[in-house]
């Protein structure tokens, strides 16, 4: 691997949740509500991922575009506290953001400001020298992200994760059919599931698709099959299911890039994920590797 300065570069996707604890979900209507406190953490997808994959030693780097703002020095800090490479360029709508609201069983709403300009791109400087030296590169869903693609090396595997895409929203198309690694959630799919995961597969590039579904575990296709997996137990009282599925896909790709059967990686995905749902806040504690290879045999 020393022709591989990095083992995987993480683009775009770098947010701050401010998180809010309420008696319930869905929260009936009222003038207020006292809560506990209110916290502003780390938190977006592609800063779980790069979080995630360097706690289990894998050598990371993540760039992005973010505001000269609170919010983006909250993500530099963070991310410099904890030893992260992390490259930026401005970004002239600021930081995004999301306030997380999270009920007493872990469940979360999550409205999200993806503080978007339009035609946005990321200069080509800030991640050319990276990209054509990363093993792997996971690209967020972030639109200035699509125009990386481009770029991507002949022979470099590629990941994203499209979340709760709807299988028909035309923003996750090039992600989804550019990707050889492809993660969503079933949340909006229905019973469709298995016809988006093999839509994706017989449009695009990729080799295998993970659908997760929470507490039901997940559904792979890889060489044609879907197969159906379990959720891992969590090792501990639920406290915040922010953060889990950005868990999964570090887990999962530690478990790809160290040659492992896709059996395993979907299940350090798994662990990584109920992990992280014992842990309050959307990046805080990502597992570390004896951990999670505690649990493998």
């Amino acid at each position: 691997m020393t022709d591989h300065p990095f083992d995987v570069l993480v683009v775009g996707g770098a947010g701050v949740d401010t998180t809010v604890y309420v008696p319930e979900l869905p929260l009936p209507y009222a003038d207020t509500y006292a809560v506990p406190p209110v916290v502003d953490r780390i938190g977006n997808t592609g800063a779980g991922v790069a979080l995630g994959c360097h706690a289990l030693g894998l050598r990371v780097k993540f760039v992005d575009l973010i505001g000269d703002d609170p919010q983006g020095a909250l993500i530099r800090d963070h991310l410099a506290a904890r030893g992260v490479d992390f490259a930026h360029a401005p970004s002239e709508a600021g930081t995004r953001r999301s306030v997380l609201l999270v009920g007493p069983d872990g469940r979360r709403l999550s409205l999200f400001d993806p503080r978007v300009v339009p035609g946005q791109r990321m200069p080509r400087d800030l991640y050319l020298p990276a990209l054509r030296s990363a093993r792997h590169v996971h690209v967020s869903i972030v639109d200035f992200a699509r125009h990386v693609y481009a770029d991507i090396p002949d022979g470099t595997t590629v990941s994203t994760d499209l979340h709760d895409w709807d299988g028909e929203n035309p923003h996750h198309e090039d992600f989804a059919y550019s990707s050889d690694v492809v993660f969503l959630s079933a949340a909006k799919l229905g019973g469709r599931h298995e016809e988006v995961m093999r839509a994706i597969a017989e449009r695009g590039r990729a080799s295998v698709v993970v659908c997760t579904a929470g507490a039901e575990g997940c559904h792979v296709l890889a060489e044609g099959k879907v197969r159906s997996f379990p959720a891992e137990p969590l090792p501990g009282p639920v406290a915040d299911s922010n953060g889990a599925g950005d868990a999964f896909v570090s887990g999962f790709l530690y478990g790809r890039l160290a040659g492992r059967p896709l059996e395993e990686c979907v299940r350090l995905g798994a662990v990584a994920g109920a992990h992280a749902c014992t842990s309050e806040g959307t990046h805080e504690d990502p597992i570390g590797l004896d951990a999670l290879l505690g649990t493998v045999s």
